[in-house]
């Protein structure tokens, strides 16, 4: 569940902006209204926030975050947003989550090595343009107040208000904030003592703003994401409304919704061989009402018949197995893109696919198996079998108890700084020293590896050397297609060999550091 606050006008009835009417979209709804309905489904009884007294909002705010047992959704009344981007907003598991916009200026990128990836922290989805003839500190505005956002990273380093300065400023907070419910004491204690202070603020200080810039310097890691292919936008005037729903209603935001479904993360033989064209199958099922389990249960059945294939030896039967193989991989992509698509997700469906994963490659060993013992060429081949299915499961082994471990890690502190501080001259000082005790060492290593994925060849080297699932089942599918089982189990058991030690290695190198 999450809790909606609703920055805006008291309840009652609607008044400019958000009375005026969204005349190109359906039904010309005002932009109360449309947000209204929007939120509504989240939260049925979400809060509303007058902002016309800063040092009252925030103390509003307070009492919200310190009551509140799910995640804050906090949002401007006069939004007019996608429900798709709404959505992805409050589906993050950052501990918070900032809507931002880049500065709309043509310069150059900086990477000066301010800032390391923390726990929480993910590649950004996008640069950010710095001018670098910008002053050292300084200010700009571009639909708001200028956020500090690190190039190359994933999260806000500094915020500027009226009064505290930020250094080379080159993003902007929209308006929407998601705070995660083990943050909302951080929130509460944070408004709190903004609103202490809030004779400092100037009348264009936005209240979003503002407890940005207070849990930053409090140091709550607060993500970035940009409205990409989605909508959002802030009005004022009739004016302003009529642009918004005119671009809004020219967006396709179920295009959006359908890239969303896939997974970015995935690896080389997914991305470009399975996920270019199985969104448009994911999308299909789910307007025909398949559920994710059901498309996993299409996954199995063509994996089992992809063993029973093999099983038979036969080379015309070992390209077919080979196929089937191939397209239960593809709806094993599917069943994640329906359920995200579709919004279905259940403990159920996470359990099956999980384990049903182990399964078909498990089988498909068996059939391989089978399939050269009865072409009469000998049993010696559930050596190598048996080696190729004790690898995997040592590998999941490992995957599974890392990531239990890694989660049960508390995130390392970020710096912080007084919020009374007039610039983020101790933040930057604090960030420098953190970059250069964590470039000592295995730290060090691992750092030099992580940046060297910004090179293309590089990225996708590492995705593949682990071996992951696309890349198995291809490999299955390749070399029992074109040779033979021995050639499949050869190939499965030294590419599996080479992903272990390195996962191993790397993993080892992390928990030390």
């Amino acid at each position: 569940m999450t809790r909606v606050v609703l920055l805006g006008a008291s309840p009652g009835p609607d008044i400019s902006p958000t009375g005026l009417r969204l005349a190109a979209l359906s039904g010309n709804p005002t932009v109360s209204e449309r947000l209204r309905s929007q939120l509504t489904s989240m939260d049925p009884r979400f809060a509303t926030i007058p902002t016309d007294d800063v040092a009252t909002a925030l103390r509003a705010l307070a009492d919200v975050a310190e009551q509140a047992t799910e995640s804050l959704f906090i949002i401007p009344e006069n939004s007019v947003v996608h429900d798709e981007l709404i959505y992805q907003i409050t589906k993050s598991k950052r501990g918070a989550l900032a809507l931002v916009a880049k500065e709309p200026r043509v310069g150059v990128t900086e990477d000066n090595g301010l800032e390391e990836n923390g726990p929480e922290d993910n590649p950004v989805e996008d640069r950010i343009p710095i001018d670098e003839a910008d002053p050292e500190i300084g200010m700009n505005r571009v639909e708001g107040l200028p956020v500090r956002v690190r190039i190359g990273k994933s999260r806000v380093v500094s915020v500027g208000t009226a009064s505290h300065a930020v250094t080379r400023p080159n993003a902007v907070v929209l308006g929407p904030l998601h705070v995660s419910a083990r943050n909302a004491p951080k929130l509460a204690e944070t408004c709190r003592e903004l609103a202490a202070m809030a004779d400092r603020f100037g009348a264009d200080d936005d209240l979003v703003q503002l407890v940005v810039f207070g849990l930053v310097r409090n140091g709550v890691s607060v993500g970035i994401r940009g409205r990409r292919d989605l909508f959002y936008r802030r009005v004022t005037t009739q004016e302003e409304i009529n642009e918004a729903g005119a671009e809004m209603a020219g967006m396709n935001e179920d295009r959006a919704r359908l890239n969303n479904a896939v997974k970015g993360a995935d690896g080389f033989f997914t991305t470009f061989f399975v996920s270019t064209y199985s969104r448009y199958i994911a999308r299909w099922a789910a307007r025909r009402g398949l559920t994710p389990n059901q498309v996993t249960l299409i996954s199995i059945v063509l994996g089992v018949a992809a063993a029973a294939c093999f099983a038979t030896g036969d080379r015309p039967w070992m390209v077919l197995g080979g196929v089937l193989i191939y397209f239960a991989f593809v709806f094993d992509c599917v069943d994640g893109q329906v359920a995200r698509y579709a919004r279905k997700f259940g403990v159920l469906g996470a359990w099956l696919d999980a384990t049903f994963d182990r399964f078909k490659e498990y089988v498909v060993f068996a059939g391989l198996a089978v399939g050269w013992v009865v072409s009469g060429n000998g049993e010696e081949i559930w050596i190598l079998a048996l080696a190729a299915l004790g690898l995997q499961s040592v590998r999941h082994l490992l995957d599974f108890s890392f990531g239990v471990a890694n989660r049960r890690k508390p995130p390392a502190p970020l710096p912080t700084t007084p919020l009374d501080a007039p610039d983020d001259r101790d933040l930057r000082q604090k960030l420098t020293a953190r970059k250069v005790e964590r470039s000592q060492g295995l730290r060090g290593v691992l750092k030099m590896w992580t940046k060297a994925g910004k090179y293309r060849a590089v990225h996708w080297a590492r995705k593949m050397i682990v071996f992951p699932i696309g890349e198995r089942f291809a490999a299955i599918a390749i070399t029992a297609a074109l040779f033979d089982a021995r050639i499949t189990f050869i190939t499965l058991v030294i590419w599996g060999s080479v992903a272990a030690a390195y996962t191993l290695t790397g993993r080892l190198m992390r928990s030390l550091v």
